[in-house]
């Protein structure tokens, strides 16, 4: 198992070889206090439409689907987050109106380009934002 900088930077290099698409998202932790609204922000560059995701990986266990966009709709899941593609300024941002102690863990932002074929056609997962209380 690679220690966290080593996988981290394992990462970036996955990133940087995808055919110039990349997200960026809020990084490092960010403490609230139970019941405070949350955004975790994350923006894209991309030649071509893509798909955005939003996973979650609480202690001890994989990282799993949060929410994934769907044109520019609004896409809620049943704890209560939410996130929406805005095209026109490259966005798809994760919130949460009330946060729970429940909801600490570790969020990744990704993207998949809607091009068939493509080298990078995956959905990457670049560093997480952890947050806690």
């Amino acid at each position: 198992m690679l220690c966290a900088p080593c996988s981290g930077l394992v990462l970036l290099l996955i990133l940087r070889g995808t055919n110039g698409d990349s997200v960026t998202q809020t990084e490092g932790p960010v403490i609230l206090p139970e019941g405070a609204p949350l955004t975790l922000n994350c923006t894209y560059q991309s030649s071509y439409s893509v798909f955005l995701f939003w996973y979650v990986q609480y202690q001890n266990k994989e990282p799993e689907l949060l929410l994934k966009s769907s044109s520019e709709n609004q896409e809620e899941d049943s704890r209560g987050f939410q996130a929406k593609l805005v095209t026109s300024d490259s966005s798809f941002h994760l919130q949460k109106a009330s946060v729970q102690v429940s909801d600490s863990a570790v969020y990744y932002c990704a993207l998949r380009d809607t091009v068939r074929g493509t080298i990078g056609g995956a959905e990457h997962k670049p560093r997480g934002c952890r947050w806690a209380w």
